[in-house]
């Protein structure tokens, strides 16, 4: 990337160049490619499976194609964002594309499904890279002042995602095959490749410890338990079987290893002082529930609107437009006013506001709500997530110094993956519940053993149910997401509380004379920054934060 060099003024030494607008321009638009990749892959791959299972067999081991790829994503997460700290962001981010690739290319030509979940785990340790290496390495490239609007283009990149995804892979399934739908991201990712390869240059960086790979296995058993445990329980197991006990021990006792090792390692995984800024813990919080609540409301809308409404299971991800139009236009606003008046605290709360309020008006869909009203309670909670879904990772990356940018970045993006196995896990629990319970009560014996199998039936097994049978299931699934969105909307009742606590620190801005906040939440022109007062080397070798100028 070309750069200017300039003189800071009193300084006399030279900082880091303004990089040009339209090389960051054409890495963001690499960037923006990459984190699709990360996105779109589950949501293509999904339509897929019944052809994948008719083809390679083991029907049996089919729910671990998809939970290898997240446990590996989830695991991984934390050691990449770390690595690209301590290496160097450039070099990091290419070697999870690298690895998403292969990964992809294996998947594709998998002879078996043991060799499918293989390679699929090899994808996932890919992705877990990919979308902390997207926002580590817009924290290095655009302050936060300036970030805010690229938020609308991220979230406009995860409503592309949501709302295409099912529909490119059942496309990709019937004319081009399964295969295609993990071939498909070769080109895209080889484009993002070259791209970031040629355009893109960063600092180099030589670590000055070594990795802590104690702490790195210890997080690493200690989440694949966590995602295990909402993965299995209450589908594979029962919530009290002597499996899931296990797993929770086992997790539990890992992750307080974890955090023991935390604070003697020279380089620890997730440096604990991150958590000493209130914003950030607080964004943590925030973070964690959004994730656990949206991801949700994504499972069980589109059932209650095929099920109870009687929309098409094709166009699945086109049921979710009226939510994930909202949460984009909402969140482009935000981010043009963060930008041009530096200000964000209000936004965490009007969006929590929104999230309860969206929330508990789904709760109130019956048998008998039509798509318009439901289309416009889902539109009061996109607004809701609008506010929150780039919001979260800005105040996280402005509330740490710049070394700590990727571990920032990577437990922001951690929380929320956290949050969504939770809240898929915890809330499908509750819904299956009451499906059953409600068929049980409305069609005796019989309601109780359509649903033994599965409370989500598809389109297909409905057609084939006598009436009074439909009928029972349409009040189930009712009450179902009655009781999921119920807890949706108290869940989000403890993200409104937290943000009230959100401080306003000034963002660092692309004026140089602008201050940046210390990782303790210490306002802009506190007597311990120095900012303006040396030139960017002398401090960052004194572990402050000095905001690069785009």
């Amino acid at each position: 990337m070309s750069e200017k060099t300039k003189e800071k003024p009193g300084a006399g030494a030279s900082v880091k160049a303004e990089p040009q607008p339209r090389s960051v321009r054409v890495v963001l638009m690499a960037l923006m490619i990459t984190m699709l990749l990360a996105m779109l892959d589950n949501m293509i791959v999904g339509p897929a499976m019944p052809t994948i299972v008719g083809d390679l067999g083991g029907m049996e081991h089919l729910s671990w194609v998809v939970t290898a790829y997240t446990l590996a994503t989830a695991a991984s997460t934390p050691i990449w964002g770390k690595l690209g700290d301590m290496y160097g962001r450039k070099g990091s981010f290419l070697t999870a594309i690298v690895i998403f690739l292969a990964g992809s290319a294996l998947s594709g030509m998998a002879q078996d499904m043991g060799q499918l979940i293989g390679f699929r785990a090899i994808q996932g340790l890919g992705a877990g890279g990919l979308m902390v290496g997207v926002m580590a390495i817009i924290g290095d490239l655009v302050p936060p002042r300036d970030r805010g609007k690229y938020m609308g283009m991220m979230t406009g990149v995860m409503a592309v995602a949501m709302i295409g995804g099912p529909l490119v892979g059942g496309s990709i399934t019937d004319h081009l095959g399964w295969r295609w739908a993990f071939y498909i991201n070769l080109p895209l990712g080889a484009f993002a490749l070259a791209m970031v390869t040629s355009v893109l240059h960063l600092p180099k960086k030589k670590a000055q410890g070594r990795i802590d790979y104690l702490g790195a296995a210890l997080l690493t058993v200690g989440i694949s338990a966590l995602v295990l445990v909402t993965t299995w329980g209450g589908s594979e197991y029962a919530w009290s079987s002597a499996v899931i006990m296990e797993l929770i021990a086992i997790g539990v006792a890992s992750l307080i290893g974890f955090i023991l090792v935390q604070k003697k390692a020279a380089e620890p995984i997730l440096p604990l002082h991150i958590f000493h800024s209130r914003n950030f813990s607080l964004m943590a919080v925030i973070g964690f529930i959004t994730g656990f609540v949206m991801f949700g409301a994504m499972l069980f809308l589109p059932l209650y609107q095929q099920s109870v409404q009687g929309a098409s299971a094709t166009n699945s991800g086109l049921l979710l437009l009226p939510m994930l139009l909202s949460m984009m236009a909402v969140s482009m606003v935000a981010g043009r006013v963060t930008t041009s008046t530096g200000k964000y605290r209000v936004f965490p709360i009007v969006g929590t506001i929104l999230m309860v309020t969206g929330f508990f008006l789904l709760s109130q869909m019956d048998t008998g709500t039509s798509r318009l009203t439901s289309g416009l309670y889902m539109a009061v909670l996109g607004a809701g997530m609008g506010f929150l879904m780039q919001i979260t990772m800005l105040v996280a990356q402005n509330s740490v110094e710049m070394k700590d940018m990727g571990v920032a970045s990577s437990s922001a993006t951690l929380f929320r993956t956290l949050g969504s196995s939770f809240g898929v896990a915890i809330m499908g629990a509750l819904f299956n519940n009451r499906v059953h319970d409600v068929m049980a009560d409305r069609a005796g014996a019989l309601g109780g053993k359509v649903t033994e199998t599965s409370a989500q039936l598809d389109a297909a097994s409905l057609a084939k149910l006598p009436a009074p049978i439909v009928d029972a299931y349409q009040h189930a699934v009712s009450s179902g997401t009655h009781s999921a969105f119920l807890l949706g909307a108290l869940i989000s009742v403890v993200a409104l509380i937290a943000s009230f606590f959100v401080k306003e620190i000034p963002l660092r801005g692309s004026d140089p004379a602008d201050k940046p906040a210390g990782s303790a939440d210490k306002p802009a022109g506190s007597a311990d920054e120095t900012a303006g007062s040396a030139d960017g080397d002398s401090a960052r070798a004194a572990g402050k934060t000095v905001a690069e100028p785009v």
